[in-house]
């Protein structure tokens, strides 16, 4: 687990850092275990599926399927939905069910988690990832929310503002002080994902709200590299190429790109841009110590305009959470839950206001 217990000055333009202008990262990717393993992995994407074929299973010893014979992996979340929503009432009834069992590992995880020192004054949590894209998801956190309360908690949980997609790169905007990006109106973002590698150019909609609160995701591009199994050195060519791209639409686009690229990725992340651990689910082998991805895009594209390109990067789902941070001026603690390939945690404490920042 990566927690910080002093509060040093911030390094305003570090790889994984504790301290970013507006708020601290207290902790985030911990790995809390039990006898059977890492405690997030019950409540995960792939949690989600296993709890579904259980009760499946259990269907079709009392009879037939509602599902019928699809694999539960390869029923997309937009087929859930239209089950749920529209459906058999059998089929209905059972994804719910799974959806309760998974609610129930989900709150239990969320006790858990509350009890580090880190967690335990968090005032909300908000829950993204791939799981959160769907009604199925939104039901799943709702159910949980109301786990949590009864069982005494006094905590927000809710879905994620942006959608998951966009989250992991609008976040990226807060990985340096604003007066960097002032003069441009957008920057290079980039998402990995254990299934997903997402790049976009994010729109800073500054003279609209100067703590980016309505900065979006312009041109977007996403590949899905865990159906293509490449090797490591293909997977970065790609995420290159990819960012080169992105950078002669903006330019078509009249887009001033700031000299930026910031990335979000699974695991802990060194001050010198490694990966310490917990990328296991990428191509290849992210956390060898000669591997450093921020090294290689400013090998690649060392300038973005008239200036030396610069790249940062932190944990996706500490930047995922970022994505949140104008909406979150009102309380002081709060944390991330992502539910994807696994379920990326971290957990924050406000600084100061947005509009402080802004004002220097």
């Amino acid at each position: 687990m990566a927690e910080s217990s002093e509060t040093p000055s911030p390094s305003l333009l570090a790889h994984g850092a504790e301290q970013l202008s507006l708020v601290s990262v207290d902790t985030y990717n911990a790995e809390l275990r039990t006898a059977d393993g890492f405690i997030g992995d019950r409540a995960s994407k792939r949690a989600f599926q296993s709890i579904l074929d259980d009760w499946r299973e259990r269907m079709r010893k009392a009879g037939e399927d509602p599902l019928g014979d699809t694999p539960s992996e390869e029923l997309s979340k937009k087929q859930l939905d239209k089950l749920l929503a529209d459906g058999d009432a059998e089929a209905a009834g059972m994804i719910h069910g799974a959806i309760e069992e998974f609610a129930q590992e989900f709150a239990a995880v969320v006790r858990r988690l509350l009890r580090l020192k880190c967690w335990k004054d968090a005032q909300r949590i908000v829950v993204g990832g791939g799981l959160r894209q769907s009604r199925i998801g939104e039901l799943a956190i709702g159910r949980t929310a109301v786990l949590l309360k009864a069982d005494g908690h006094d905590l927000e949980l809710k879905p994620i503002r942006y959608d998951p997609d966009h989250a992991g790169l609008i976040g990226c905007v807060q990985l340096v002080p604003a007066w960097i990006l002032a003069g441009h109106d957008s920057i290079l973002a980039v998402d990995i994902g254990g299934s997903n590698i997402r790049a976009g150019v994010v729109e800073l909609r500054a003279k609209k709200k100067a703590d980016f609160s309505e900065a979006e995701v312009g041109r977007f591009e996403l590949w899905r590299h865990a159906e293509d199994d490449p090797k490591r050195a293909a997977a970065v060519a790609r995420l290159i190429d990819m960012l080169k791209d992105l950078i002669k639409r903006a330019a078509k686009d009249g887009h001033e790109l700031a000299p930026f690229i910031g990335i979000g990725c699974p695991g802990v992340i060194e001050a010198d841009g490694s990966i310490d651990r917990g990328g296991q689910n990428l191509p290849g082998n992210w956390e060898h110590k000669s591997f450093n991805l921020p090294h290689l895009l400013r090998e690649a594209i060392p300038r973005i305009g008239d200036h030396d390109t610069v790249v940062v990067m932190h944990n996706d789902a500490v930047v995922q959470g970022l994505s949140e941070l104008p909406f979150m001026q009102d309380i002081e603690h709060w944390g991330v839950l992502t539910i994807g390939t696994g379920l990326g945690n971290a957990c924050f404490t406000n600084r100061k206001s947005a509009k402080e920042s802004a004002r220097k």
